[in-house]
């Protein structure tokens, strides 16, 4: 890569971690930005994976007062979440490669539909959320089992994996949607974290490329914990549309 391609990687890294760390979806800033320098889809995917670890771990500790006190929620959501998240992994390593690409511009058209719902699906959340009732302390078997369909997802690809998850979240469990994002910080973190030791033990990954977007990514996960919330959804919004958009157009037509 020249260093003007190193540039992007790492500029990338920072939008991503900052993203993840409040909405979810920073793969879709990065995994295009890979296909763009010129790795592979696969290769791209399973970098990106290795060196967004480091920044879900910045986004986890900059929300970690809203962590405090849901030590049984998250090992009952942890759970689910990495048992997915091998299989996920799993299917990335033994499914063929033109399968990949194949589906993931499939994976990143829902994605981007999921984050222009975005604003419907909170507000659906809300409303649920006055009904103490509808929502019972631990979610029951159904979001465990969506829990655990979302860690496949992740540990296949994951962009968007966050929005799915606090839009489960805010459904199915009663407590403040802070509280409920931290809670999603920590699921995306234990999701690619497993598949990134899954990837490193057996795929083929580009060091510089995990090293730039894990250096981007620390940074963007304590700009997003901090300042993240005063930025405008979306200016968000559109921005991780358009990127994801351009994603769609390269994997599809080269």
């Amino acid at each position: 890569m020249s260093w003007l391609e190193m540039l992007a990687v790492f500029a990338a890294g920072i939008a991503a971690g900052g993203i993840n760390a409040v909405v979810g979806s920073g793969t879709l800033i990065t995994f295009p930005v890979l296909l763009a320098v010129g790795l592979p889809p696969v290769t791209a995917n399973v970098s990106n994976t290795v060196g967004l670890v480091p920044g879900s771990l910045s986004g986890v500790i900059g929300y970690r007062r809203e962590l405090s006190g849901q030590r049984a929620r998250l090992l009952r959501y942890g759970s689910a979440s990495l048992l997915g998240a091998a299989l996920g992994a799993v299917l990335l390593l033994n499914l063929p490669e033109d399968a990949f690409a194949t589906i993931v511009p499939v994976l990143i058209i829902a994605a981007l539909v999921l984050v222009v719902l975005q604003p419907r699906l909170s507000a659906w959340v809300r409303e649920r959320q006055r009904d103490k009732e509808a929502t019972p302390a631990h979610g029951g078997p159904v979001l465990l089992a969506a829990i655990f369909a979302t860690g496949i997802y992740g540990g296949y690809f994951g962009a968007a994996q966050g929005v799915l998850l606090v839009g489960l979240l805010g459904v199915f469990v009663q407590d403040e949607l802070q509280r409920l994002n931290a809670v999603k910080n920590v699921l995306a973190l234990l999701v690619n974290a497993l598949a990134a030791a899954v990837f490193i033990a057996v795929a083929e990954i580009d060091w510089r490329v995990v090293a730039l977007i894990a250096a981007g990514s620390i940074i963007g996960g304590q700009i997003g914990a901090r300042v993240g919330r005063r930025l405008s959804p979306n200016v968000l919004r559109a921005v991780i549309v358009v990127v994801g958009t351009v994603a769609v157009i390269r994997l599809v037509f080269g």
